[in-house]
C-alpha cells in the first residue's frame, strides 16, 4: 500500500466533468422544486376557486377574510421573517456540520425561537382590533367586527409559520428537502375541506348569498378556522421527519454565546430590506381595502349595480396569485439553484462566471415567463370567469386586473434573479438602497391612488405593481453594471426578442381560438359559466403552447433546451446524459470543450465528491414589490439538495466554509470592500464546550 502512487484526479472530478456534474445536480434540484411547487400551486388555485364559489369574489365578506388571512404572513415577515432567514438559517446550517449534527446548538435556537414566537403571537392576537384599524381604511363597525373575528382565528398562524420555517431549515440542513416541499399540500387540503363543508351545508354564494347580515360564528369556523387548522397541520407533519433525524432535540435554555447578536449585526441590511418592503406593502394593502368599504356603503344605500362594479382587494389577490404562477414555478426554482453557482463564482473572484450564471438564468427563465405573460394576457377573460365564482361582472374585473399585471411578469422574475447576484456577492447593502427607492415610489404613488375614483383604485394599484417591476429591473441593472462591468446585454436582449416574437405568435393563435369559442362575445361560450371557461382555457392553452414551442424551434432559441433539460434529466441517471451539449454556462463550450473532447478516462470513472452547500437563503425580502399576501413556503428553502453531485471546493480545514475568522473575498457595496458571512465569528466548537452557556456544561472563563 505504501508503494501506491497518489492519484489526485480520482479524489475530485476533472475540470470537464465538474461543470457537467454541477449542471446535472442543478437540473435535478430545479425539477424537483418546480414539481413540488406546481402541485402546491394547483391545490392553492383550487382553494381560491372554492373560496370564490362559497363567498363570491366581489363580496365584502371575501375582501374582509382575505385581508385578515394575509395578516399573519405579513406580520411574521415584517417582525421575524428576516431574522429567521438572515440570522438563524446560516447558524443552523453551520451547526449541523458539527460532530453532534448541531443537536445542542439547534435545540437552544429552537427553544429561543419558540419563546419569542409565542410572545409575539399572543401580543398581536390580543391587539387584533388595533391591527385591523392600522391595516384597513373606511371599514364600517359591522365590517370591522367581522374582520376582528377573522383576525382572532387567523393571527395564531404567526407562531406556526415561524415554527414551520425553522423546522424546514433543520430538515434542509440535513439534506431532507421533500417533507417541507409537500407539507403545504396538506395545508391546502384542509382548507379545501373546510370550504367544501361550507358549500355542502350552507350552499354557494350564487345560490345563497352570504353577507355581513347573515354571517355567524359557524361560517367563521369553516372559513377562517379551517384555514388556521391547515397551517397547524402543515407545521405538525414536519415533526415526523424531524424526529426521524434522531437529533435528540429538546427544550434547552441558556442563550448567551449562541452568537445571534453578531449574526444580526452582520445581517442588519437584510433585515432592514425586509422591513422596508413589508411596511410599504402593508400600506398599499391598506389603500386596497377602500373600494370594499365603499361597496358596502353603496349596497346599504340600495345602489346595487354601482356596488357590483367596484373591485376589491380579493380581486387583486386572486389576480396576483395567477400572475405569480410562472415566477413561482420556474423563476424561483431556477434562481434558488443558480444561487449556489453564483456564490462559488463570487468566492473565487470570478466576475465572468458570475455574469455567465446571471445571463443563463435570465435567458432560461424567460422561456417560461415571456410565454406566461402573453398567455395570461390572452386568457385573462376565461380565467377571470372561472375564478369569479360564476359571476360575470366579477370575472370581467378580475380579467382587467390580470391584463395589467400579466405583461410585467418577465420583469418581476428578472429582478428576482438580479437580486440573487447581490446576495451571492454577500452584499446586502445595495439591495437595501434599491428596496428603499422602490418603497418610496410605491408609498408616494399609493398615497395619491387613494384619492382616485373608487372603481379605479385596484386597477391603479395593479398598474403600480407593473411599473414597480419595470423600475426595479432598471435600477438593479444600473448597480449590477458597476459590479460586473456589463450584463451580457446583447445576448440577453436577443433571446428576449426572439421569445417575444414566439410568444406574440402564440398569442395571435390563441386569440383566433378564443374568438371561435366566443371569448370576445358577452354571450359567447367562454362566458356561459365556470365549466365553459375552464374548457376554454384547457383547449386554447395547449394550442398556444404548441405554437410557442414550434416558433422557438424555428427561431433557434437554444434556451428552450436548457429549460426542458431538468425534465429530461429525470429520465437519465448518468450525469453525462444530462449534459447534452446545451449551452448551460452561457458561453457555449468555452473553457470546457477541449476537456470534453479529449480523453479523461480517470475523471469519467472517478466518484464525484459530495460536499455540503454553504448557507444560502431564498427569502423574498421585498426587493420585488409583493403582490400577494399569501404564505409561500418556497421562500423558506435554503437551496438545492446537498446530496446532489456538486463541485463546491472544500475549505482549508475540510469544512464547508472558508476559515471561520477570515472575511470573505467578495466585494461589497459602496464604501465597503469586504463583508464576512453571517455568523462566522460565533462559537462553533465541540458540543457542550461553549463557555458562555450557564448550565455548567462548558468550561467557564
Amino acid at each position: 500500500m505504501s508503494a501506491a502512487q497518489p492519484q489526485p484526479e480520482k479524489s475530485a472530478p476533472s475540470e470537464a466533468a465538474a461543470p457537467q456534474a454541477a449542471r446535472a445536480g442543478e437540473a435535478r434540484s430545479s425539477a424537483v422544486m418546480a414539481a413540488g411547487t406546481l402541485v402546491s400551486r394547483f391545490l392553492g388555485f383550487a382553494k381560491t376557486w372554492m373560496l370564490a364559489l362559497a363567498l363570491g369574489l366581489g363580496s365584502t365578506v371575501t375582501d374582509t377574510f382575505i385581508n385578515a388571512n394575509n395578516l399573519p404572513n405579513l406580520i411574521f415577515l415584517l417582525v421575524a421573517g428576516g431574522v429567521f432567514n438572515a440570522v438563524l438559517v446560516p447558524q443552523i446550517i453551520k451547526a449541523s456540520k458539527g460532530p453532534d449534527r448541531g443537536a445542542d446548538y439547534i435545540s437552544r435556537l429552537l427553544t429561543l425561537a419558540v419563546v419569542v414566537l409565542l410572545f409575539l403571537t399572543l401580543l398581536v392576537t390580543l391587539l387584533a382590533p388595533t391591527v385591523i384599524d392600522l391595516t384597513t381604511q373606511g371599514y364600517s363597525a359591522q365590517q370591522k367586527s367581522l374582520a376582528v373575528a377573522f383576525a382572532f382565528w387567523c393571527l395564531p398562524q404567526i407562531f406556526f409559520y415561524g415554527l414551520y420555517a425553522l423546522l424546514t431549515q433543520v430538515l434542509n440542513a440535513n439534506g431532507a428537502f421533500g417533507p417541507a416541499m409537500w407539507a403545504p399540500i396538506l395545508n391546502n387540503v384542509v382548507a379545501i375541506a373546510g370550504l367544501g363543508m361550507f358549500i355542502w351545508i350552507l350552499g354557494t354564494n350564487e345560490a345563497n348569498p352570504h353577507t355581513l347580515d347573515n354571517w355567524g360564528p359557524f361560517q367563521t369556523l369553516l372559513v377562517a378556522g379551517f384555514s388556521t387548522i391547515g397551517v397547524v397541520a402543515q407545521t405538525a407533519i414536519l415533526m415526523i421527519p424531524v424526529l426521524r433525524l434522531r437529533l435528540g432535540l429538546r427544550p434547552r435554555f441558556g442563550w448567551r454565546g449562541v452568537g445571534l447578536g453578531q449574526a444580526a449585526k452582520l445581517s442588519v441590511w437584510t433585515l432592514a430590506t425586509a422591513a422596508v418592503g413589508q411596511l410599504a406593502f402593508l400600506y398599499i394593502m391598506r389603500i386596497a381595502t377602500i373600494p370594499g368599504a365603499e361597496r358596502l356603503r353603496l349596497q346599504a344605500e340600495g345602489q346595487t349595480e354601482a356596488a357590483a362594479t367596484l373591485p376589491g382587494n380579493a380581486v387583486l389577490e386572486v389576480a396576483s396569485q395567477l400572475y405569480l404562477l410562472p415566477h413561482s414555478i420556474i423563476a424561483l426554482s431556477l434562481a434558488t439553484v443558480l444561487f449556489n453557482r453564483m456564490t462559488r463564482a463570487s468566492q473565487d473572484g470570478d466576475r465572468a462566471g458570475l455574469r455567465r450564471a446571471l445571463s443563463h438564468g435570465l435567458r432560461t427563465m424567460a422561456v417560461a415567463t415571456v410565454f406566461g405573460a402573453l398567455a395570461l394576457f390572452a386568457l385573462a377573460g376565461p380565467l377571470g370567469m372561472f375564478f369569479s365564482g360564476g359571476d360575470r361582472q366579477d370575472g370581467v374585473m378580475l380579467a382587467q386586473t390580470l391584463t395589467i399585471l400579466a405583461l410585467s411578469t418577465p420583469f418581476m422574475s428578472a429582478n428576482f434573479m438580479m437580486s440573487r447576484v447581490f446576495y451571492a456577492n454577500e452584499d446586502a447593502r445595495t439591495p437595501f438602497f434599491i428596496q428603499l427607492v422602490l418603497a418610496l415610489v410605491n408609498v408616494v404613488a399609493a398615497f395619491f391612488i387613494q384619492f382616485l375614483p373608487y372603481d379605479r383604485i385596484i386597477f391603479a394599484i395593479a398598474l403600480l405593481y407593473t411599473g414597480g417591476n419595470i423600475l426595479s429591473v432598471i435600477v438593479s441593472a444600473g448597480f449590477l453594471r458597476r459590479l460586473l462591468g456589463h450584463l451580457d446585454g446583447p445576448r440577453v436582449a436577443s433571446s428576449y426578442i426572439k421569445m417575444g416574437y414566439a410568444a406574440l405568435g402564440s398569442a395571435i393563435a390563441g386569440t383566433g381560438a378564443l374568438w371561435l369559442l366566443g371569448s370576445y362575445n358577452p354571450d359567447g361560450f367562454a362566458w356561459s359559466g365556470r365549466i365553459a371557461a375552464l374548457v376554454t382555457v384547457a383547449v386554447v392553452g395547449p394550442i398556444m403552447l404548441a405554437v410557442y414551442f414550434v416558433l422557438l424551434r424555428v427561431l433557434r432559441v437554444s434556451e428552450l433546451q436548457d429549460l426542458l433539460q431538468p425534465l429530461l434529466g429525470r429520465l437519465r441517471r448518468r450525469p453525462a446524459a444530462a449534459g447534452t451539449g446545451a449551452d448551460v454556462t452561457g458561453e457555449g463550450a468555452a473553457g470546457s470543450g477541449e476537456e470534453v473532447a479529449g480523453e479523461v478516462p480517470a475523471a469519467r470513472t472517478a466518484p464525484v465528491r459530495t460536499v455540503p452547500q454553504r448557507a444560502t437563503t431564498s427569502l423574498d425580502t421585498g426587493l420585488i414589490p409583493r403582490i400577494s399576501g399569501e404564505f409561500d413556503s418556497a421562500s423558506f428553502r435554503v437551496g438545492p439538495d446537498v446530496r446532489e453531485e456538486d463541485t463546491t471546493r472544500w475549505g482549508p480545514d475540510g469544512g464547508y466554509l472558508p476559515e471561520e475568522e477570515r472575511p470573505a473575498t467578495s466585494r461589497g457595496g459602496a464604501g465597503r470592500t469586504e463583508i464576512p458571512l453571517p455568523g462566522r465569528r460565533t462559537y462553533q466548537g465541540d458540543p457542550g464546550r461553549n463557555p458562555y452557556f450557564p448550565d455548567g456544561q462548558g468550561n467557564k472563563k
